[in-house]
């Protein structure tokens, strides 16, 4: 089942497609000090909740294409009890486009497609310092489950953070 394109703001979300991979990639290197690498994003392609933001631009077409991506979100399910768990795996927007809700809108879309997919519960790590991050993720309902000591490779903790669907 694919996501629709949906239109949030001044951005349309919609899965992720291999030629966005490039993007994606600048974006994740320009947004964390530790950045999955190419092909960790290549494995995602099928996940239901691997959605990229498009800036909807002044084309007098109203095309859209891999330049213009300035999000994404990767998520998926996995078995949790025979009840379906949403992990929220990676988030970024471009580092000129934050503040501006494009984080908002692939969070919401995406938990709209776990949702879809029969997802009980989303859980997602989080640093610790990463203050930005965790008010987003608390402004969505995400409530801290636990820490996780030295989850990072440069030592930080992370915090699990979790949020009912149903």
């Amino acid at each position: 089942m694919t996501t629709a394109p949906e239109t949030r703001g001044n951005v349309d979300i919609r899965d992720a497609e291999r030629a966005d991979l490039l993007a994606v990639k600048r974006i994740e290197n320009a947004s964390f000090p530790q950045p999955w690498p190419y092909d960790a994003f290549e494995r995602y392609l099928d996940a239901p909740g691997f959605l990229v933001a498009i800036e909807r631009g002044e084309r007098p077409d109203d095309t859209l294409d891999t330049a213009d991506v300035v999000g994404f979100v990767v998520a998926d399910l996995v078995p949790n009890h025979g009840e379906g768990l949403g992990h929220v795996k990676d988030l970024a927007v471009h580092p000129e486009r934050r503040g501006g809700g494009v984080g908002e809108s692939l969070l919401a879309t995406a938990l709209g497609t776990l949702s879809a997919h029969d997802a009980a519960t989303v859980k997602l790590e989080v640093r610790e310092s990463n203050e930005a991050a965790r008010s987003l993720y608390e402004k969505f309902g995400f409530q801290p489950l636990r820490r996780v000591p030295r989850y990072y490779d440069n030592g930080e903790d992370a915090l699990i953070l979790v949020r009912e669907l149903r």
